[in-house]
């Protein structure tokens, strides 16, 4: 069996799978997290054998990563006999110069490290985990799989910022978006449970979780994307406000004295629903609702409403719309969410059943009546196998 181990590292954690990317078996999975700070955990899972679960001093994601390999070791199998072929790395911030996922070497080790001006609290994690893996295993592919890099098909129009163009240059101020991997895998994957090719389908997919994201794809390529420079921008999302008036920060710095460092805090860690209701989780903020709870009711409207606003943009961008794919932990399981952001337009040939969108349910299907002209459908994604077919393609280590 060929093996690829996916490392998909945040700022303060990462997250590994080690995988068949042809039949999707999980041989092992875990999660690294609190790099950095104080006291770390590590959690370990195999089938077969007892789950680990334990805290460590972790001190950045080279630690980390000798303390998944340790917990292999005393899983009873050592992460460096299980014949691993390449280890594929999810890196948020490709810039506008990786296009594609891209073999791994001194020289993109570096590229990627410098691209932390654009993504410091991602890319400099992510470089760490690189050495670390490379070191462990020298003689074997390690590829970089980019969140932007399946956004680099967007034209002009839809990456450009209204600025001053010389100062956009200079300082590489574009729309770059994310989810990138996410987008890609779960565009097909619905071209597949309609039967239908990709690339005669004009789809809207809807990555939500604690960050969330909305994508216009036309014939499989991205075309526009909510998220912008950073993943600051677009929807509303679990502590960040999504779009902005940017006169608000001014406003905050001259009327408020806030410091850049303040705004970036209030807007990525205290904003979206936690901001509007004090609470973070969609859950939370449902039983919120039901409870009656006006800030829980206006956190769930406004992310409605965003949702609104980007599907009609987006449809108006794609000049029509034969699918609407929900994604990701709350596209998938948040049923009030879906019917809210959808509600209303059946205009536009978009109609949810009621049954089909509040029954709950692990495998892709469609949400939406059978006279919608729109196909919805409700979609898992899977990253960490999209990052390992793509890394084995361009590692040579199997045709697929």
């Amino acid at each position: 069996m060929s093996l690829v181990l996916v490392i998909n590292a945040g700022s303060s954690s990462f997250k590994y799978q080690l995988i068949s990317p042809i039949d999707g078996t999980r041989v092992a999975k875990g999660l690294v997290e609190r790099i950095g700070s104080g006291t770390g955990h590590i959690s370990h899972e195999m089938p077969g054998v007892a789950a680990i679960s334990r805290d460590a001093q972790i001190a950045d994601h080279a630690a980390g990563f000798l303390e998944m390999l340790r917990a292999f070791e005393d899983s009873g199998s050592p992460l460096l006999e299980l014949g691993v072929t390449a280890v594929g790395h999810r890196v948020v911030q490709g810039g506008d110069e990786f296009f594609a996922p891209t073999l791994i070497d001194d020289h993109v080790a570096q590229r990627i490290l410098d691209l932390a001006v654009l993504a410091p609290l991602h890319n400099p994690g992510e470089h760490q985990a690189i050495v670390a893996a490379r070191q462990v295993f020298p003689s074997i592919a390690h590829v970089a799989v980019f969140d932007t890099a399946f956004h680099q098909t967007m034209p002009p129009a839809a990456y450009t910022y209204a600025i001053d163009q010389e100062v956009a240059r200079k300082h590489h101020v574009r729309r770059y978006g994310f989810h990138g991997t996410s987008h890609r895998v779960v565009s097909r994957l619905a071209a597949d449970y309609l039967g239908r090719p990709v690339e005669e389908l004009k789809q809207i997919v809807l990555h939500l979780g604690n960050g969330a994201s909305a994508c216009a794809i036309d014939g499989g390529r991205s075309v526009d994307t909510s998220m912008g420079l950073t993943p600051l921008a677009g929807l509303v999302m679990g502590t960040r406000s999504g779009d902005i008036d940017p006169s608000v920060l001014l406003h905050l710095m001259t009327a408020g004295g806030y410091t850049a460092a303040e705004l970036d805090e209030l807007l990525n860690k205290r904003s979206g629903l936690l901001g509007l209701s004090g609470y973070q989780d969609m859950r939370e903020v449902r039983d919120g609702v039901e409870a009656g709870d006006p800030a829980a009711t206006l956190a769930l409207d406004v992310s409605a409403h965003r949702l609104k606003h980007y599907v009609g943009a987006y449809a108006a961008v794609l000049g029509g719309l034969d699918v609407i794919t929900f994604t990701a932990g709350l596209g998938e399981n948040s049923a009030i969410l879906r019917e809210r952001a959808l509600a209303g337009l059946e205009w536009f040939g978009i109609r949810v059943d009621p049954e089909r969108n509040w029954e709950p349910g692990s495998e892709a299907r469609r949400i939406s009546t059978d006279d919608s002209r729109v196909q919805v459908l409700v979609v898992p994604t899977d990253e960490e196998r999209e990052i390992a077919a793509q890394t084995l393609e361009v590692s040579g280590a199997l045709q697929l």
